[in-house]
């Protein structure tokens, strides 16, 4: 027997290097983010930012310096690293919520912040912000400074294309292709758009920045104040869903405005390989995307089946507008709402707690279990009933779309599938158990559902159970919900495995 992954010197320097090379990410968004305070006047969150930015630097370099010299990750580093990453970056997030809150002194903007004065809620609005979740402990975000709707929006837009990638954009010098993948792969990532993984990150890049820019210009052009767009483009395209309205994005009123952020959260939920070829080979390339067009159809059916749910309580109109809004929202794991869900039915609560456990297409910026993996089991399904009715001797393709698998792959694919689909239910089902022992009485089952749904699937609709006043377990649970959504689980479990055996 060997020592557990963390008792090997050479396993725990990759890590710890790793660890260190992730830590400028929010170095640069600190020091980045200190236009807003200039800007909007806001003196008390200049302080709160540079020394997010110095501590984060100092652990960076603390953590790289000794260990640079380090072997290339394998995949299982690569795991270990990204789950530990998607906590401690979190956690140092965390610092402009909290600083803020204890620096700003008396007044409006004291008072608005008095929720992040405990770490617990900071800590949670920064898990939510960076795993692109949208659940907040803010109950005016209105009201809070610029800085923090700057902050919390600029995490959700760097989280939704991924701190690994971000970091993997940057790196300068040679690095083998094998350590490169590893480290994509590890954050819930595993298609290329280009031969090359640099080359693909940086092209992620230049498509998330278009599609932002895009979604702003088009709602400023609709009326909506310059900052509100910038904020709700970042949130919308990354799937994320912050807003910086109160409620939500309701005060708009204006029905362009919201077929816009449909436009921008669809975006955001399809592959970004696919937007590269419809970009290149005009927007035919969209629908030639098997993924994609059943995507389309089972928005298109939520929509349907959640505007006729509200149909005798809102009337047409309003049931189908919301239902469109709130399934598109759900699907694609953004979060953006427009009214109280606490007061719809039941079954309306339990068709977008579907459409956030589902989410949107791999290879996007969306949380869920992702759509492909619901294809590859319904189409397993009725591969083996058609194996069951055919001679034992005939040859039946699985097909996906107009694609064969090969035989080779099919068993893998489809332990793929299950493996991930039963690992999301189970823990779905303990945030559930926790939620249902930690929340008041007056939320049901399904209020219950919805919001864990909506936690793993990194979605952030909510019934109302997400607030300052939630138990500290109800915000732990959910915090790990986001967590391992936005990883997929796979990376979580290794770590786990990492800390509690040893390696033969």
């Amino acid at each position: 027997m060997k020592p557990s992954f963390f008792g090997s010197r050479e396993d725990l320097s990759i890590v710890l290097r790793d660890l260190g090379r992730l830590m400028p990410v929010v170095t640069a968004m600190a020091l980045v983010s200190l236009f807003v305070p200039i800007v909007f006047h806001e003196g008390y969150a200049i302080v709160p930012l540079v020394l997010t930015a110095g501590v984060a630097a100092a652990l960076g370099l603390c953590l790289y310096l000794p260990f640079r010299g380090a072997p290339e990750p394998q995949l299982r580093h690569a795991m270990v690293s990204a789950a530990l990453a998607w906590l401690v970056i979190p956690a140092f997030g965390a610092l402009p919520f909290l600083l803020t809150a204890l620096w700003a002194k008396g007044g409006a903007t004291a008072a608005n912040l008095a929720a992040f004065r405990d770490p617990a809620n900071a800590f949670f609005e920064s898990v939510s912000a960076f795993t692109g979740t949208g659940l907040s402990v803010a109950a005016r975000p209105d009201l809070l400074p610029h800085t923090l709707q700057w902050w919390r929006s600029f995490a959700e837009w760097i989280g939704g294309i991924g701190v690994v990638v971000v970091v993997l954009s940057i790196l300068s010098g040679p690095r083998p292709g094998a350590a490169l993948y590893s480290m994509y792969y590890a954050e819930a990532r595993s298609d290329r758009i280009l031969p090359t993984i640099r080359s693909t990150v940086r092209t992620m890049w230049w498509i998330l920045l278009l599609f932002t820019a895009v979604s702003m210009a088009l709602q400023w052009r609709l009326g909506t104040p310059i900052w509100q767009a910038a904020n709700h483009a970042m949130t919308a395209v990354a799937t994320g869903g912050f807003s910086v309205t109160a409620p939500e994005v309701a005060p708009y009123g204006n029905v362009g405005v919201m077929i816009v952020l449909m436009v921008s959260m669809l975006a955001g939920a399809i592959s970004f390989a696919v937007h590269y070829a419809t970009l290149g080979g005009g927007w035919r390339k969209l629908l030639f995307d098997y993924q994609t067009r059943v995507y389309f159809v089972f928005v298109l059916v939520g929509i349907v089946a959640l505007a006729l749910e509200n149909l005798s309580a809102l009337g047409p109109l309003a049931a189908f507008r919301d239902g469109a809004f709130h399934f598109v929202s759900a699907a694609t794991t953004t979060g953006f709402q427009t009214g109280a869900l606490a007061t719809w039915s039941e079954t309306a609560k339990l068709t977008l707690a579907a459409g956030m456990f589902i989410g949107g297409a791999a290879g996007s910026t969306a949380g869920g279990v992702k759509i492909i993996r619901l294809i590859v089991l319904l189409k397993g399904l009725q591969w083996r009933f058609r194996q069951i009715l055919s001679p034992r001797r005939a040859v039946i393709p699985f097909r996906i779309g107009g694609t064969i698998v090969d035989d080779e792959d099919v068993g893998a694919r489809l332990e793929d599938a299950a493996l991930m689909m039963f690992l999301w239910i189970a823990f779905i089902g303990i945030g559930i158990v926790v939620l249902l022992h930690s929340t008041p009485p007056q939320f049901t089952l399904a209020d219950i559902m919805l919001e864990v749904a909506s936690a793993q699937g990194n979605a952030g609709l909510s019934t109302g159970i997400t607030g300052p006043q939630m138990a500290l377990a109800g915000k732990m649970a959910l915090c790990f919900n986001m967590w391992v959504g936005r990883l997929e689980i796979i990376p979580v479990l290794m770590l786990l495995r990492s800390l509690f055996t040893r390696r033969r």
